[in-house]
């Protein structure tokens, strides 16, 4: 699994997580599937994301997205 392929699963899994906690936990939760939301939206753009650069130095195969 490459860079990519894992930021984009651990962004969805951190993304249900928090809806599934909203919904039997505490609404509040949802702050927390928006600033997932807000991160991957500024990825996007900049091409920077800290989850990315944690991989690489790991030494995970990077992708194509971040570099």
């Amino acid at each position: 699994m490459n860079v990519d392929r894992f930021v984009f699963a651990f962004a969805g899994l951190m993304i249900l997580v928090s809806v599934g906690l909203s919904q039997v936990h505490s609404v509040n939760w949802l702050w927390f599937t928006a600033f997932v939301g807000a991160n991957m939206f500024q990825a996007a753009f900049s091409g920077f994301c800290p989850l990315a650069m944690i991989l690489k130095k790991l030494g995970v195969q990077p992708g194509k997205a971040f570099q």
